[in-house]
């Protein structure tokens, strides 16, 4: 009799894990994925409208997958995504992971500048599960929308246990791409993310997670960086360099006194004399001063057609501007000293 009833419970508890599923905690912040339009076979729609209960209701098989329960943390189109928005999204997945609220995290986000969000989040998510981003191309009124089979393909992946240790990344039309890899390459097309140097690392496909690579760059767990809501990021700013490119955009910030200016160059972040002459003021002003480039791919190589040692800037290596600036103002945070800044940059 005893040996029965043991046999029954460990049959029942073996049956409960068996079954548990991955809790999965979708956080939004707004977008196209929550975009609505006025009629569904035109582009024009307004960001952000749609609550995340509606988008985890259009998706009502990924029950079968995981245990789903949302937050709504902005309602905004990412073109007017802040600072503010990162920390209050780098706090709560913190605390999420913290107090083991959820095995893994979708963020729902605006396409423009979710590489940005992602990277950000990457360097400053101190935990090994899953955080995954997507979002749409086409917003929740539009035909053939691909919101809903986006979001189901991020909880997919959130919930794959081959996910985790990845890092924050990115999940995106059957694309498993890594947040420092990843850039916005359409501004219509529902492939529109691709990471042009290195490629994705994986795919989703069929409701199946497969991996065909990892990054060795450093992230999160293994960086220096912190942020709470309350602290103040230094100021960082892009400077586009085009043919015959006015200085004063540079002198205008060195007047203000920014912490730093990131140069997206041409080629090899290379800039014009005047624009080296006002990088020579700035760099005389205590500003730092980083190359970046506005190519697509390739790297900017450190004393290359400019004297980095000589001028006193660094370079991104195959950082976009837009995640440089990032890298920048996280690492300003940490040291002021340029050798330091430099070495960030070929370590995350």
């Amino acid at each position: 009799m005893k040996k029965t009833v043991f046999m029954l419970t460990f049959i029942l508890i073996s049956a409960f894990y068996v079954a548990a599923k991955p809790r999965i905690i979708i956080l939004a912040t707004g977008g196209t994925i929550a975009g609505v339009g006025t009629s569904g076979d035109r582009a024009g729609y307004t960001a952000g409208k749609i609550p995340v209960s509606e988008l985890i209701g259009s998706i009502p098989y990924a029950a079968d997958v995981a245990d789903i329960t949302g937050e709504q943390i902005s309602s905004v189109g990412s073109q007017n995504m802040t600072i503010d928005i990162w920390k209050k999204l780098a706090v709560r997945i913190n605390e999420i992971f913290a107090k083991n609220e959820a095995d893994g995290i979708v963020i729902t986000h605006g396409t423009d500048t979710q590489e940005e969000t992602a990277y950000f989040l990457n360097l400053v998510v101190k935990d090994n599960r899953p955080v995954v981003l997507t979002g749409a191309m086409r917003s929740s009124t539009s035909i053939s929308a691909d919101g809903p089979k986006n979001l189901y393909d991020a909880i997919v992946v959130a919930s794959s246990t081959e996910s985790k240790g990845k890092g924050v990344i990115v999940c995106f039309n059957e694309s498993i791409f890594d947040p420092r890899e990843v850039t916005k390459t359409s501004s219509t097309k529902v492939n529109g993310f691709k990471a042009p140097e290195t490629g994705p690392l994986g795919e989703v496909f069929d409701g199946k997670v497969t991996y065909y690579k990892s990054s060795l760059r450093a992230s999160g767990n293994k960086s220096p960086f912190s942020v709470n809501q309350d602290i103040k990021l230094p100021k960082v700013e892009i400077v586009y360099m085009y043919a015959d490119a006015s200085p004063d955009y540079i002198l205008n910030l060195v007047k203000q006194k920014v912490d730093a200016i990131v140069i997206a160059g041409v080629g090899n972040g290379n800039f014009s004399d005047q624009f080296n002459d006002a990088i020579k003021k700035a760099v005389k002003s205590k500003i730092i001063v980083c190359r970046a480039s506005r190519c697509e791919s390739g790297r900017v190589v450190l004393d290359g057609e400019v004297n980095d040692n000589e001028l006193g800037t660094i370079v991104s290596d195959d950082l976009n501007p837009q995640k440089a600036r990032i890298l920048l103002m996280l690492g300003l945070t940490t040291t002021k000293d340029v050798k330091k800044l430099q070495e960030l940059f070929f370590q995350y």
